[in-house]
């Protein structure tokens, strides 16, 4: 077992370099206190959290929690299917906490260590795709999806390198689909200088989503156009507020089964629903967007992430009426950094548990991110009554909150409207908030609300300073959840 120790362990180092070198090193954090993280009231003989300044060395044993958690861990990083190579062992190793299920079989990131600005110049050996030579016509009077669906089919089945451009100008289109497999050498790149904008006739879309692209590996849009989705003609029509089962608008963009795609610079407005939908998708970064519409628009999440793995999302700015990013079932592997969000709802985990058999949750990193006058900063949330599954392996680091409604917040008796009464059987574990620090516009500035029958486990506040804009001290609530907690803690949080 020695030796498999050791290598657990020189993985896990090599795994904390990785990610070092990925996100950086975290900011001087103060005093460190090897006993930082307490858990309130008294200890349990076999503590299950993670000291997570500590790096096992080589020749050491592996110690994740407690005596008999380590042995557990460590058994299960050795004999688990779902760690299936060493980039997800140092993923399950760095969170301490590898789930049981079993990922999305991983794809070659084939972007990663790359400069994704190269793409927005042409290179001199691939063929450009003008939507104008296939009869497209600015000026935002003419429909243009016929030419740009065919000018996609050229570029597609073109054998060599292959950019689909479409110059300045308006453009009215309606509902837009670029499918692969396409057949040339390197990524398909789609470059937008002109304004995009969507039909206002909803009776045109029988799917809900505006622009599609399909079953690609490797894409790229890129350029400093706009997809407009004229959302106003078509927000009265959204009944989402007090209907569970309602019909979702389109969405501006959707990926849907990509491997190794970039979304890099484009604006996303008005979209009638969801900004960028990403589902079933594998590899996916999006960098220095801007994406907004009326905090008053229905459904407008910006970013909506579900079923899908590895998804990046850095130096992007969203204002929208819903959350500025949501990752729901399946979402595994997400790293959102540098975004700036509000007005709109916050960035949100769920909401999970509203449908049967829903894949588990785990490995999302939020960090470096500024919340301005949100409804909620960080928050995780699952439907009452739910199916079985895990939402685990979070951490929400460098965050700071400028007015926010609910800075920090776990509501596990999530129900817009008419729900059945009964406990939810999501469990949250191994959530980290770490430096999360400004201003709340309630009292309650952290409020966990879990579930009585799968209590949330593992919950950590390392450096927590929220402040309440109104009059007298903020506050915290806490049910059915173990939380340890170091370093300044402002609220104070005492669970029940």
């Amino acid at each position: 077992m020695a030796t498999q120790t050791d290598r657990l362990a020189r993985i896990a180092a090599e795994g904390f370099a990785m990610i070092d070198e990925l996100y950086g090193r975290p900011p001087n954090r103060g005093e460190r206190n090897p006993g930082a993280y307490r858990r309130q009231g008294p200890e349990p003989p076999n503590n299950n959290y993670m000291n997570w300044n500590q790096v096992p060395q080589i020749g050491e044993p592996v110690t994740i929690g407690g005596k008999e958690a380590a042995k557990k861990s460590v058994a299960m990083a050795i004999t688990r299917r779902s760690c299936h190579n060493i980039i997800n062992l140092i993923w399950c190793l760095s969170l301490a906490y590898c789930v049981t299920g079993v990922p999305l079989p991983p794809a070659p990131d084939t972007f990663r260590g790359t400069n994704l600005a190269h793409h927005e110049r042409a290179d001199p050996t691939e063929k450009i795709f003008n939507v104008l030579s296939f009869g497209a016509k600015p000026g935002g009077r003419k429909d243009n999806t016929e030419a740009f669906m065919q000018t996609w089919v050229a570029a597609c089945h073109y054998k060599g390198k292959a950019r689909v451009f479409i110059p300045p100008g308006i453009y009215k289109l309606g509902p837009v689909t670029f499918a692969g497999p396409c057949g040339g050498r390197g990524p398909i790149i789609v470059h937008i200088q002109g304004t995009l904008k969507a039909d206002t006739d909803i009776s045109l879309y029988d799917e809900p989503q505006w622009f599609l692209f399909e079953a690609i590996n490797g894409l790229v849009v890129i350029g400093s156009g706009t997809f407009d989705g004229q959302g106003e003609s078509a927000w009265k029509y959204n009944d989402c507020h007090n209907n569970n089962d309602c019909v979702q608008l389109p969405s501006n963009i959707k990926l849907n089964k990509v491997t190794n795609g970039v979304l890099r610079g484009f604006t996303s407005a008005n979209s009638k629903g969801v900004h960028i939908f990403i589902t079933q998708c594998q590899n996916i970064r999006l960098r220095r967007l801007h994406v907004f519409a009326p905090a008053t628009s229905p459904n407008t999440d910006g970013v909506h992430i579900s079923n899908s793995n590895n998804v990046r999302i850095s130096r992007t700015v969203i204002r929208t009426g819903d959350d500025c990013i949501g990752m729901i079932k399946g979402s595994t592997n997400i790293a959102i950094n540098k975004v700036i969000c509000g007005p709109g709802h916050g960035i949100s985990v769920g909401s999970l548990g509203k449908y049967e058999n829903e894949e588990d949750v785990r490995g999302i990193i939020v960090k470096n991110t500024t919340f301005l006058k949100t409804d909620n900063g960080i928050r995780i949330k699952t439907w009452p009554g739910s199916t079985p599954s895990q939402a685990s392996g979070m951490i929400f680091q460098d965050l700071f909150m400028d007015n926010v409604r609910n800075p920090i917040i776990i509501d596990q008796g999530y129900c817009p409207s008419g729900c059945k009464k009964q406990p939810s059987r999501v469990k949250i574990s191994n959530v980290h908030y770490i430096n999360v620090r400004g201003t709340s516009s309630s009292d309650v500035a952290v409020d966990f609300m879990c579930s009585p029958q799968y209590p949330c486990d593992n919950i950590h506040l390392y450096n927590i300073d929220l402040k309440y804009t109104g009059k007298g001290p903020a506050t915290a609530t806490c049910s059915n959840a173990r939380v340890g907690y170091g370093g300044l803690i402002n609220p104070h949080v005492t669970c029940h």
